[in-house]
Order: structure tokens, then sequence, then C-alpha cells
């Protein structure tokens, strides 16, 4: 990478990291006393020192004020933030333009297909399970512009223009995700909304329920609990396919669980796990349209850890542990690694809340040491409401609670 220019007074070309070890050194202090005095973990301040991570602009000007740098650090900060911002830049589109160029030199004059459509529909949504949110953002707004161009310009049969709206309102739950997994609820919304309309052009049920039912999932990642109910409640008028109905009592034990009601919480789990018990229809589609069981055991975790009680705290672990459980035996397609992150959160949540300290370390280490591509917006949420958790009683002012707090708040900050 570039080394950043020489800012003004700062009389240092060096890279943060570097200077961050040599300012450290002049002080006389050890990485642990420069941990304790900007609370970071000393492992965290070593593999900036190293270049190894770039950290958020907030320990620049910890660092800087601790260090009583005037200012030097933040400055070197800003300029390498600036270059890595230039190196990525070019980097997704140099990305983007080879992908392009390899799509025209591997294609024919002919389009896809309708059923291509459909295959590639299904191929996306499983291939979501276990990659990276931005890679699947660019493959499903390719996918997006053969079926809009296809619309645009009536390349299609009469029977199948249903279907092409249907395949639509798949992507852009595609997209929708990917746009949640990326912390942007307000386009995730757009996207969703955009289903919406297909489901509508289509006059499909199945897929207007699956649509409410993430219409939910994005007012809850926005904190708008009321209206999150009232989607789910819209989404159980429409006949669904396989486990959707599930799907949306899970998301309204959730709403609940937001809103404080362990009453509704459960009950709705309950009425889940029966109605799982009597499913005889499997989901038409796979991957993040498909509502495992798996799925449904983290989605009871995720709701019970709102809720106050040892009751909840103890079901809530034994669904998260089953949830995890069973994504490990299943196979790559069903098998969702961020919600599996996510249950392993939850774990150590529920853990936290019945005082057991050292489970809930056990339970998250192996999130905290995931990529940070990996780390999505979810997980960031939820190992933030888990790091206060950690600074309340009967845990607060624990060095062991102290050292994990400080992890946590290297992967959200």
């Amino acid at each position: 990478m570039p080394q950043p220019s020489e800012p003004a007074g700062s009389g240092s070309t060096q890279p943060f990291g570097a200077l961050v070890r040599q300012k450290r050194r002049e002080q006389g202090w050890s990485l642990r006393d420069l941990g304790d005095n900007i609370r970071f973990n000393r492992g965290y301040i070593g593999h900036v020192e190293k270049g190894e991570k770039f950290p958020h602009r907030r320990f620049a000007e910890l660092a800087d004020s601790a260090l009583g740098c005037s200012g030097t650090l933040t400055e070197v900060w800003e300029l390498e933030a600036e270059d890595r911002k230039r190196s990525e830049l070019v980097g997704r589109l140099l990305t983007a333009s080879v992908t392009d160029s390899l799509r025209l030199i591997a294609t024919t004059d002919e389009r896809l297909t309708s059923n291509d459509i459909d295959i590639e529909v299904d191929r996306l949504a499983i291939a979501y399970m276990g990659n990276a949110p931005a890679p699947m953002l660019q493959e499903a707004v390719s996918l997006r512009s053969e079926i809009l161009h296809r619309l645009r310009y009536q390349n299609y049969q009469s029977h199948d223009l249903a279907g092409l709206y249907v395949a639509l309102g798949h992507v852009q739950g595609v997209l929708a995700y990917a746009a949640l997994d990326l912390g942007n609820a307000d386009a995730a919304s757009t996207h969703i909304e955009a289903a919406w309309t297909c489901a509508e052009r289509a006059d499909d049920d199945a897929l207007r329920s699956w649509v409410r039912g993430t219409q939910s999932l994005v007012a809850r990642f926005q904190a708008n609990y009321g209206q999150a109910l009232e989607y789910v409640r819209d989404g159980l008028r429409y006949p669904a396919s396989g486990a959707g109905r599930i799907r949306l009592l899970c998301g309204m034990a959730q709403c609940h669980a937001n809103l404080g009601d362990s009453a509704g919480t459960n009950s709705a789990l309950d009425t889940a796990r029966d109605e799982r018990d009597r499913l005889s229809t499997p989901d038409t589609l796979g991957g993040i349209f498909e509502f495992s069981v798996a799925k449904q055991h983290y989605y009871a975790s995720s709701s019970l850890i709102w809720l106050d009680g040892k009751g909840n705290a103890e079901r809530a672990a034994q669904e998260a542990t089953e949830a995890i459980t069973r994504w490990k035996s299943e196979p790559p397609e069903t098998r969702s690694l961020d919600d599996e992150a996510l249950a392993q959160v939850y774990q150590g949540t529920a853990h936290l809340q019945l005082g057991d300290l050292d489970a809930a370390a056990i339970a998250v280490r192996p999130i905290l040491d995931l990529p940070p591509e990996r780390q999505i917006s979810w997980i960031k949420k939820r190992l933030d409401r888990l790091g206060s958790l950690l600074r309340a009683a009967p845990f607060h002012g624990a060095a062991s609670a102290n050292d994990l707090y400080g992890e946590i708040r290297n992967v959200v900050t």
C-alpha cells in the first residue's frame, strides 16, 4: 500500500501502525500500558502496530490523546484511511471490469431462458448462505439486470410473465438481505418494497408472505417493533408455501420479545413448533428462502435472549445450542454460516444472563476471530448488546469481563 503523504507539521511518513509503536516506545509504555489507557486489547494494538489491522478513527483519537501527539496520529490515520479508500475503490472497479469482460468472452448472443433464470435464482439463494454479502450483492444486481432486460423489451411469452416477476421478487429479496447484512437498512427497505411490487404483479401469495416476513426483519433491524409486528400479521393472511407460515410465527415471537412480552413470545414459538410437527410440504426454494428446523431454533434463541427470567435464558441457551448442532451436521446448501455465527452470540448472551461468564466467552470466541468481511451488521449489533451486559452487574469490574469487553469493542467499532 502507498505510504501516506506527509501531513503538515507532522514530520512523519510512517504508516499509522508503525507511528503508534514509535510513539508508544518513546513514552516508555508497553502494549498493556497503552491498552489500559485507551481501553483496547493489547493483542489488537499489536496487530495495529504491525499493520495487520487498520483501526476505527476512534482508536486513533484515543491513542493520539493518551500519547500526547497533538493531533499527529489522527492526521496520519486520516491520510492512510483516504489511501485505503482509494485503493479499495480501484480494486472494486478492477474486479467489476474483469468480471464483465469474462462474461462477454464466455457468453453468446442468447440470453438466459426462463428456466435458466429460475436455476440462477435458486443457486444465488443457496450461495448466499456461505458467502460474504458484498459479492452476493454484485451477483444479484447482475441477475436482476437480465430479468429487467427481458421485461423491458417484452422478451417473454405471456404465460412466463408471472414467473418472471416471481423470480425478480426473489432476486430483490437477495438484494434486501445483502443490504441489511452490510448495515444499510434504508437500501434493504427499498429492495424489499420492490419485491412486494413484484409479488403484487405476479399475484403470488407465497411471495407476498415471504416479503412481509422480510419487511418485518428489516423493521426489527431498525428497532421499529410495532411496525414489524404489523408486517407479520399481514403476512399471515396469505397462504405460504413450505415453512413460510412458521417463519412468520417465529418473526412474531421476535417482535413480542423486543416489546417485552414473554407470554406472547413463548406462545408464538410453541405454535411454530407444533405447526412444524404437522408440516407436510417442503420449501420450494433453498438457501435464504428456506426456513429449516435449525433456523427455527435460531429464531427462538434470538427471541428469548431479550426477555427477563431464568427460564427464558435457559430455553434461549438450549435453542441456540440445538441450532448450532443441527447446522454443523447439515450440507452446505442448508447451512447458514452467518446465522450459525449469530447463534453462538445468542448462546453466549444466554450464558451471561445465567451468570456463566466462562461459557459465554467460549461461545463467542470463534466469532471474535472471524475475518472482517464475515462480521456482518447483525453480528456487530448483537455483540454490542453482549458487551453492554459485561459492563453491568455482576460482571462489571471483573478482569476477564473487561478483557472480553475490549475484544468485542475492537469488532463493533
